[in-house]
Order: C-alpha cells, then sequence, then structure tokens
C-alpha cells in the first residue's frame, strides 16, 4: 500500500511553513529564543510547560503543534501513532548549557532543568505529553539530513503493521541556527484523501523537496 506525506511543517531561515502556507515571517532573527518565543505567542498556544523546555524541545513541540492542530485527535488509535525524529548534533545545544554549569568548580552548580534536556529523545517526550501519544519512537542521528534513514525507519514501521501513522522529520538546533521539517506518513487509505491537503508520495524526493522549499512553494495554496 502506498504511503503519503498528509502534512508538514517547516520552520527555517525566519520562516514557518503549514501545509504550503506561509503563517509566519521575521525577516531579521535576533535570537532563537525571541523567534520561537513570537511564533508561540502568534499561535496562541496555551501550555505552561513550554518555557521550561530547551531550545530543541520547544522546536520539535512547535513543528509537532503545527503539523496536528487540525487533526482529529480520535483519528488514530491509543498507540498507533509513532515518531521518528532525526539530526545532527544530538542535544549538544542543552550539553553545552549543562558542561557551562559544572565547568567552574569554585562555583559548581548543575542544573537540574538543563541536565534532564541532555538527551536528544527528550523532545519525542515532550511532544508525547502533549499529543498523548503512546506509539513506538525512536531519535536517529546522522552526519547531515538522510532522508533514506527516514525512510527506511518509518516504512518499517508501517509496513509490519507497528503503526498507522508515524510522525516524521529533523529537527536541529545549535546556538541560534535551526532547522525543522516535520511531517505525518500515513498509508494510502479513504481518511487520507478527505484531509483537503495535496498529499506527496513518500519518497527520498518529497523529503528532500520539504527540506528545501523556495519561495514559488511556499505561496502555493
Amino acid at each position: 500500500m502506498e504511503k503519503l506525506i498528509t502534512a508538514y511543517t517547516y520552520i527555517g531561515e525566519g520562516k514557518v511553513v503549514v501545509n504550503k502556507r506561509l503563517i509566519f515571517y521575521q525577516e531579521k532573527i535576533a535570537t532563537f529564543a525571541e523567534f520561537i518565543k513570537a511564533l508561540y505567542k502568534q499561535e496562541q498556544i496555551s501550555y505552561s510547560k513550554f518555557y521550561k523546555m530547551d531550545p530543541l524541545s520547544k522546536l520539535g513541540f512547535m513543528s509537532a503543534e503545527l503539523l496536528l492542530r487540525h487533526e482529529n485527535s480520535g483519528r488514530f488509535k491509543p498507540g498507533s501513532l509513532a515518531v521518528v525524529l532525526a539530526n545532527s548534533s544530538s542535544s549538544l545545544e542543552s550539553d553545552l548549557s549543562h558542561q557551562a554549569s559544572i565547568r567552574n568548580r569554585s562555583a559548581y552548580f548543575p542544573s537540574p532543568s538543563v541536565f534532564v534536556y541532555t538527551l536528544a529523545n527528550i523532545v519525542i517526550g515532550e511532544i508525547c505529553i502533549r499529543h498523548s501519544l503512546k506509539g513506538e519512537n525512536a531519535f536517529l542521528i546522522s552526519e547531515k539530513f538522510n532522508p533514506m534513514q527516514l525512510q527506511n525507519h518509518v516504512s518499517e514501521l508501517l509496513d509490519n503493521n507497528r503503526a498507522e501513522a508515524c510522525i516524521c522529520g529533523w529537527v536541529e538546533i545549535l546556538g541560534n541556527t535551526f532547522r525543522a521539517m516535520v511531517s505525518l506518513v500515513e498509508k494510502e487509505n479513504a481518511d487520507v484523501l478527505k484531509t483537503g491537503f495535496s498529499a506527496l508520495p513518500f519518497t527520498e524526493a518529497s523529503l528532500n523537496e520539504l527540506m528545501n522549499l523556495t519561495e514559488t512553494k511556499i505561496w502555493t495554496n
């Protein structure tokens, strides 16, 4: 059965694109913290735990939030929605903050709130808690965006009926350089065809296309 990308979110270069629609743009990005806070406020999301998250979790959280916000929460059976994410720097952003807190032995004060985020898959945990997801999950590390790796892992889950659908993509941040592309991958069925979004085939070419959006693609409705 064919597998389809039925929705996606892209965050990078000061813009946020959801299903080919530009929903947020900030021409001059001072810091990631300012960018993600402005996006969070614009979308009127209410989730107090957001402010306690590390940068990687904030980026992944917002990507999934925008991806799933129009989905029927009852469309997937409990445990049937998997999450497979990847990046190249793992949790290095939080690792560096943790290292800074323990470097000075005379002022040694490791922060538990930072240390808890020194695992890349914590971002998946934050997404699962927010959306009550109980399916399989994995966080993959590769030197650069590897669509074949994602496609193979997700296809194995869907082909072997270990999941009905999967949140799949790339979530990377280091300093003020950040980029995320998260998609919803499903088997072709009647429900998918009623979503209103022109689904894309779940292929390496499609994943590469979504990771390299151009201005013409952004403004297409």
